[in-house]
């Protein structure tokens, strides 16, 4: 991780990092914690495919992911999905047909930041197939995959992985 050395409360270059989740100054007692961040990612299935995209930039590069992303705040999970699926793949979602799945810890690495977030999974199933214009910034491409064709080594994020390692044996 990168370590902040300038403390924001006195200006000193005095943060120690406790090498899990908070730094501290030992000359003004501030702290400031490394929380974790809630993230969404959802399933969107239509029969026995589910769409995937491909990452655009880092973190993973050309790796596959879920659509989805960081919860802002004042926002809850389900809005947060609505959204990120909007903006990602111009999906209009009815937010009463989004199931919740489970949770799981990642680490998204970001200019040599550790952020550990909480990854909130949920599955949204589509009438039909669609094809949307792509957010050319977000991601590079959208594809539909059938759930026995997905390789594990594909996707981006160990939670995505862990996820798709339980999803795949009650399909």
């Amino acid at each position: 991780m990168k370590i902040l050395e300038y403390c924001p409360d006195c200006g000193k270059k005095s943060l120690h990092w406790d090498g899990e989740k908070k730094w501290s100054c030992p000359i003004c007692h501030f702290n400031l914690y490394n929380n974790v961040a809630g993230a969404v990612a959802v399933v969107i299935r239509h029969n026995d495919e589910v769409y995937l995209t491909r990452r655009v930039r880092d973190p993973k590069k050309g790796k596959l992911d879920l659509a989805g992303g960081f919860v802002d705040p004042k926002e809850s999970a389900e809005e947060a999905c609505k959204r990120e699926l909007f903006e990602e793949l111009q999906l209009t979602v009815d937010m009463s047909k989004l199931k919740y799945l489970t949770s799981l810890p990642n680490v998204y690495q970001y200019k040599e930041i550790d952020y550990h977030t909480i990854d909130l999974f949920y599955e949204y199933h589509v009438p039909e197939k669609f094809e949307v214009n792509l957010e050319a910034s977000e991601i590079s491409e959208a594809v539909w995959i059938p759930l026995k064709g997905l390789h594990l080594e594909d996707l981006a994020f160990d939670s995505q992985k862990t996820f798709f390692e339980g999803y795949l044996k009650n399909i």
